[in-house]
């Protein structure tokens, strides 16, 4: 399904990049730009002409890239390898908030002259970070707005930074081999679909002081107001009243007073196969046959709970609120993965799933932004363009996100807030109308 690159790149890098993140310090010192630097006499950093995704286009000058289409095949290189500690600087020209994931930035040791365009694979991540001489990581979805301006570097340690603006740097991932001539890897990728390389600068080696990644984000950020992104993509809720259009098949939908007023809009029965996986983080328990997720603890950390099996194009999973606590803050989270739960360990599921974005799957995290009370009814489905709907109560709240529909999805929920308690109630599938009946040919004469 997806590419592959050829056959002299087949050795692994051995394993994710680490989940975890440090913010460092960073202090009030004059970078220098590369044009300044004496002895270095390197030429401008621009984008690489030729070893480019089939989606890129580019500008005569090699400073900007556009994707045309889609959300990925987007991979781009520098044209030159960059020089420890030297920051390549984006700008964020364009954004396309319905798809999920934001830019992936990196290293690779491999001239990108070398490269045949022909044999980029889809995706940075996890294509080409699982061969040999490519590091890469998606940069959080929260930093990818228009008109922020993107560095990111390598130290004399392996060890790559980024920063937004002009917010302190923040360690990125690390085990870059720099024993090797380095390129920069830009996968424009998701919700970020064009960039602008800006005038490269060298940072310092002592502008950085490590410090806790809990200190608090500088205002310089620019971040949305309301941001409730989780990691790999949250797009806010556009609730507007539609009709929610289903017929009817197997199992009698519950009613109660605060969604019996569109009672009209939901299915009469529907399809019980669906339940949860066994699966399931060490903070909720699965009862009643499997179809109930229940909060066990009053921590919110590993609530995370998947669908038994991957969903199919087109059907919606209805899924109640069983059980609320008014008293607490928060709601209920989901998306759709392209891992199989079947494949992880309990110990694997994140305290917070804002580190599921640091696996190598596809990951894609919403949270319900209307405020959920016991009874309420959600109705979640993907359709053949990719796009996860959302219906609450019957009524549809729009697109959320779009998917890659091409590989088996699963679904996932995350127990938060005042969400105690779940249940799948049923699933319904959309079968187009048959096409009528043609005319019978003409006869012969």
């Amino acid at each position: 399904m997806l590419s592959c690159l050829p056959r002299v790149m087949l050795y692994s890098i051995g394993g994710p990049f680490p989940a975890s993140s440090h913010r460092c310090h960073h202090k009030q010192k004059h970078c220098l730009p590369i044009t300044q630097c004496g002895a270095l006499s390197i030429s401008p950093l621009l984008f690489h002409p030729h070893a480019k995704g089939s989606q890129i286009i580019m500008d005569m000058a090699q400073k900007a890239v556009k994707r045309q289409a889609s959300f990925c095949n987007a991979i781009t290189f520098s044209n030159r390898p960059i020089v420890i500690y030297e920051q390549v600087r984006l700008k964020i020209t364009k954004k396309q908030c319905c798809w999920s994931g934001a830019l992936r930035l990196g290293f690779t040791s491999k001239d990108p002259s070398r490269i045949n365009p022909d044999t980029l694979p889809k995706y940075a991540c996890p294509d080409l970070v699982s061969q040999s001489g490519f590091w890469a990581k998606a940069l959080p979805e929260e930093f990818a707005n228009e008109g922020n301006i993107i560095a990111f570097w390598v130290d004399k340690k392996g060890r790559v930074f980024y920063r937004v603006n002009d917010s302190a740097a923040m360690l990125f991932f690390s085990g870059v081999r720099i024993t090797e001539p380095l390129w920069a890897l830009i996968d424009v990728y998701g919700l970020t679909r064009g960039v602008q390389l800006l005038d490269s600068e060298i940072i310092p080696p002592d502008c950085l002081r490590p410090r806790s990644f809990t200190a608090i984000r500088r205002p310089s950020l620019r971040r949305e107001t309301e941001d409730t992104r989780l990691s790999v993509s949250l797009c806010d809720l556009n609730l507007q009243e539609e009709n929610f259009h289903v017929l009817a098949t197997m199992c009698p939908i519950p009613q109660n007073s605060l969604n019996s007023q569109h009672s009209h809009l939901f299915p009469s029965q529907l399809e019980s196969d669906l339940r949860f996986h066994q699966l399931r983080g060490a903070h909720v328990k699965i009862l009643d046959d499997q179809t109930v997720a229940r909060l066990e603890h009053a921590r919110e950390e590993r609530t995370l709970v998947f669908t038994s099996r991957p969903l199919r194009i087109n059907e919606t999973i209805f899924v109640k609120i069983n059980k609320s606590n008014a008293s607490r803050s928060g709601t209920l989270s989901y998306g759709v993965t392209s891992c199989d739960p079947s494949t992880l360990r309990p110990s694997d599921l994140p305290y917070n799933p804002e580190s599921l974005v640091d696996r190598k799957e596809f990951w894609a995290v919403c949270r319900v932004l209307v405020p959920l009370q016991s009874g309420d009814i959600l109705g979640f489905m993907v359709n053949s363009e990719g796009e996860l709907h959302l219906s609450h109560n019957g009524a549809s709240a729009g697109m959320q996100v779009c998917v890659d529909c091409s590989q088996p999805l699963w679904m996932f929920f995350g127990l938060h807030g005042a969400v105690m308690q779940i249940r799948v109630l049923g699933i319904f599938i959309s079968t187009p109308l048959p096409p009528s009946n043609p005319p019978p040919p003409p006869r012969a004469l």
